[in-house]
């Protein structure tokens, strides 16, 4: 089971890059904290810096400054086999499945995949876990599916196996990085709705990264709202939508079609 710790406390300064001698703020001074079954929604507009603060609480981007804290031990201070324990438990859903799936790799290969770089599970092992993962996610019957290669998947499909195989490890903290942004409205609610079913189910704290507040606002029980790397407006999504603050949240409610809280 997941258990419930208060994750991550991330600042001041995470940049994208170096000039020179020169670090690039791409985000500044961001704080989140995230407990068992929440779901933070991280809004903003593309350039904001909410796909870099989602790399960079996963390791992949630079940090300079702050901390990653989970379970009360700072990531960033980690190194080696401790490092690649700790970070098992913080999993990561891209909005382009096509591009973190091996095109030539059968789903069910795929999904295995973790397992067996981790070391955590024999062959047929992870071939049995994958299955019930595949199962999880709505693609049953599993058999019906492992064999085949993600190309002969629709888009919702294929998505749900990226969350397959990024559950397959267990995490406390699932981030989605615009992981539903590419699919049709039908098949965004269905993969929203499957979220929150193997949230409650597993007890698994959600950073939902987006530049739709609506959806953020009706998915999310909290939301923050970055500009230029930085916080400018966090509450509730009822409360963002209703009566926005900041300037950029009140472009994004503009930009925005009103839907129904998801439940």
């Amino acid at each position: 089971q997941l258990q419930a710790h208060p994750i991550p406390r991330l600042g001041p300064a995470l940049p994208e890059g170096e000039r020179g001698q020169r670090w690039l703020k791409a985000v500044d001074g961001v704080s989140l904290e995230l407990r068992e079954g929440e779901t933070v929604g991280v809004v903003g507009a593309s350039g904001c810096g909410k796909s870099t603060f989602c790399r960079a609480l996963m390791g992949l981007a630079p940090v300079r400054g702050g901390a990653v804290r989970l379970q009360g031990r700072d990531l960033l201070q980690l190194r080696g086999p401790e490092l690649r324990r700790q970070r098992r438990r913080l999993q990561m859903v891209f909005q382009d499945p096509l591009a973190c799936l091996n095109p030539v790799m059968t789903v069910g290969a795929a999904v295995a995949d973790p397992l067996r770089i981790h070391g955590l599970a024999s062959r047929p092992e992870a071939r049995a876990r994958a299955r019930a993962g595949l199962e999880a996610v709505g693609l049953s019957p599993a058999e019906a599916f492992e064999n085949r290669l993600p190309r002969q998947l629709s888009g919702g499909q294929q998505q749900r196996v990226a969350i397959a195989r990024a559950l397959v490890l267990e995490p406390s903290v699932l981030l989605c990085d615009e992981s539903v942004s590419m699919l049709d409205a039908e098949v965004q609610a269905e993969v929203l709705a499957l979220l929150r079913a193997l949230q409650q189910r597993l007890g698994l704290g959600l950073i939902f990264i987006t530049h739709d507040l609506a959806l953020a606002g009706g998915f999310c029980q909290r939301v923050i709202v970055l500009d230029g790397g930085r916080i400018v407006e966090e509450g509730p999504g009822d409360q963002l939508l209703a009566a926005p603050q900041a300037a950029i949240t009140r472009q994004l409610v503009a930009a925005s079609p009103r839907l129904p809280a998801l439940t």
